[in-house]
């Protein structure tokens, strides 16, 4: 297999807490714990999750917006957190980021024109004549007009503002576009527009997506692989069809039982089952609301470990097997 375009390995970010008062000792929270996956040229990985899973902050990290703790991010061969200010953004032309709100995410007070050729302005190669031109031919590949770099954003729709955002993230041609929750705020018929309307750019130019979504119908149109974090840590991999039909990990099963569907008069399943938190140092993060959790799951920690060649799970009695101390992580 060739070289992964992305590779982040053993990523950790910790935040220190405000102090409750003066006199408290500072606390942190680790919102990731030792992450590591691979992305090739070409691919979409999503990263899926509950809300303060770790994947926002996953996003500023690759996007090299934040520093983390340890661990690295690897962009086509480079050390992202090991380049200078300069270096780091002559290599942001290969990287760029479409961000959650197409409401909060433009300028209002700039043309749409000049909201576009920002990261082309920042790298300040191309004259004014280029950039227009390059901005030109954005704003047709995603669905809008040339014309439309004059108008402001309130001038738009929702969507259209979306693909705006699409339009500055493409001007750079990059190898890698984060997405992170690009449609959440958008409604259901514009959203797959939207999505519709990456694919098809996926096919043309060949572009790579780290998609990060709590939808999980959405991770399934668009992704070729996923990962389902939980508490920071990567608790189960696979194609969508593996995770949305084969789900291994109790809390995947969670996710995949809380998607809303269309059965008039089915009962609906719970969740998880109604356990209180139990803090077990060392042990699986999710003993506390496991419903299958068996007495070694608050002592050892489960490291992740492959079913089959294209399914990964990090838990001790997922597909029946029965805990080995070699698949125990030695980090606390």
């Amino acid at each position: 297999m060739s070289t992964p375009l992305l590779q982040v390995t053993k990523l950790t970010k910790r935040y220190t807490l405000p102090r409750a008062h003066l006199l408290a000792a500072p606390t942190e929270v680790q919102a990731l714990q030792g992450l590591s996956f691979s992305l090739q040229a070409g691919r979409s990985l999503g990263v899926v999750g509950e809300s303060g899973s770790g994947k926002s902050t996953l996003a500023r990290l690759v996007m090299a917006l934040e520093s983390p703790s340890s661990g690295s991010v690897t962009l086509d061969g480079q050390d992202l957190h090991a380049l200078d200010a300069a270096a780091l953004r002559q290599a942001r032309a290969g990287f760029q980021m479409v961000f959650q709100d197409p409401f909060g995410s433009l300028d209002p007070r700039q043309p749409v024109g000049r909201i576009v050729a920002e990261p082309l302005a920042a790298q300040g190669v191309l004259s004014r004549a280029e950039q227009a031109e390059r901005v030109g031919a954005m704003l047709d590949a995603v669905g809008l007009h040339a014309a439309d770099a004059d108008k402001y954003p309130h001038e738009f729709s929702g969507g259209q503002r979306q693909r705006i955002a699409i339009a500055r993230a493409l001007v750079t041609s990059p190898r890698l576009i984060v997405a992170d929750e690009p449609v959440s705020a958008l409604d259901v018929s514009v959203q797959a527009q939207v999505l519709n309307l990456m694919q098809d750019l996926q096919d043309r130019l060949g572009v790579t997506y780290l998609f990060i979504s709590h939808d999980l119908a959405v991770v399934d149109l668009v992704c070729d692989e996923v990962i389902v974090l939980y508490q920071g840590r990567v608790v189960e991999q696979g194609s969508p069809e593996t995770l949305f039909n084969h789900a291994a990990h109790p809390y995947t099963r969670a996710l995949m039982a809380a998607v809303p569907r269309a059965q008039p008069g089915a009962r609906r399943r719970g969740a998880v089952a109604a356990v209180p938190w139990l803090d077990a140092p060392g042990g699986c993060p999710f003993v506390g609301r496991c419903p299958d959790r068996v007495a070694h799951c608050g002592q050892a920690r489960p490291a992740l470990r492959a079913l089959d060649d294209q399914h990964g799970v990090a838990c001790h009695v997922a597909g029946g097997s029965q805990f080995n101390h070699s698949d125990q992580e030695n980090t606390p």
